[in-house]
């Protein structure tokens, strides 16, 4: 019996962080596609009006149908959702916009790690949460994976645009404790408002400060990455508080940053017109552009033997592999 409780605790609790992370973790390296042409107040303001917007349609939607009526949100939670609000969803999506414009996608990504980190520490020392040995070095081998991956051996420098983006885990943090106090409430509700008012007032101050609205296909798009990077994902990370409380949640939800570099890797394009110099060597190849010579007889695919790369300058996506391994011109 003991041990089916316990199971209750990480299912779904489990499941419902490490999505919410994954929504989460990609959204910075595709908003920093959008953040050269987009500004960030006006970014902001549309992520969050996406999620907001997108919400409640669900709610609309699904309201009816549904039998199952989640605790509505009382007079005395207002004060944790405003304080939730304007730390998660004004001041940490500003400094985030303005700290991707200032720092590498993979570098933001990877700093985001400070907001689980920064969870746990205000829920165990300022909440009095529980946090055992285990979680707290798990906390620990988190912060040091995401200095490893992030430095790049050229000693330990920090940018003002990785301030903005600590300053935004900080904020984040907060938040993410802030929600715990209603947490109970119906999650919905809660990721509309925030989406609703956050989007509002970062759009509000975009546009004050000169700011324009982006052209339709990448408004839609802007929106639809907030729908399901903040949005769903906020929903899904207020269910999963209910199940393994904040410190525990916010330990599941730091492996977001490695997702978002993941998908960086995966998503990569090196693409340059580029030179290669005449050269002659031996190693297994296949006859593709890079292999264009003749043979005396049939042979198999693939083969090996001694042959000349005549020289050539052309463009196409590589890796700096056996072929590619030259300057940038």
């Amino acid at each position: 019996m003991k041990k089916n409780r316990a199971h209750s605790h990480l299912w779904p609790g489990v499941p419902l962080a490490l999505g919410s992370a994954v929504l989460f973790g990609a959204t910075p390296p595709i908003a920093k596609l959008f953040l050269s042409t987009i500004d960030p107040f006006i970014f902001a303001g549309l992520l969050y009006l996406g999620a907001g917007i997108g919400l409640t349609a669900y709610q609309v939607v699904t309201q009816s149908a549904s039998k199952e009526q989640e605790a509505p949100l009382s007079f005395n939670d207002m004060p944790w959702l405003m304080l939730a609000i304007a730390s998660g969803g004004v001041i940490g999506p500003i400094l985030l916009m303005f700290g991707l414009t200032m720092t590498s996608a993979s570098n933001s990504s990877l700093l985001l790690n400070l907001e689980g980190l920064l969870t746990m520490a205000i829920a165990w020392l300022v909440y009095k949460e529980n946090a055992d040995r285990s979680l707290l070095l798990g906390a620990i081998a988190i912060l040091v994976g995401a200095a490893l991956l992030s430095w790049q051996g050229q000693g330990i420098s920090f940018d003002v645009g990785a301030l903005f983006i600590a300053g935004a885990g900080l904020a984040w943090g907060l938040d993410n404790n802030f929600t715990r106090k209603i947490s109970a409430t119906d999650p919905v509700r809660i990721a509309m408002l925030k989406g609703l008012i956050a989007g509002a007032v970062n759009l509000g101050i975009g546009l004050i400060t000169g700011g324009t609205l982006p052209e339709l296909p990448a408004l839609v798009s802007s929106a639809i990455l907030g729908f399901f990077g903040i949005g769903v994902s906020l929903v899904m990370f207020i269910l999963a508080l209910r199940h393994l409380g904040t410190a525990r949640t916010g330990a599941y939800y730091s492996l977001a940053p490695f997702i978002g570099a993941f998908w960086l890797h995966l998503s990569e394009r090196h693409d340059h017109d580029h030179e290669h110099e005449a050269t002659e060597h031996e190693h297994s190849h296949v006859h593709d552009e890079h292999h264009q010579h003749h043979h005396d007889g049939p042979v198999t695919e693939p083969h090996s033997h001694i042959h000349r790369h005549e020289a050539m300058r052309h463009k196409h996506p590589h890796y700096p592999d056996l072929h590619h391994r030259h300057k940038h011109l």
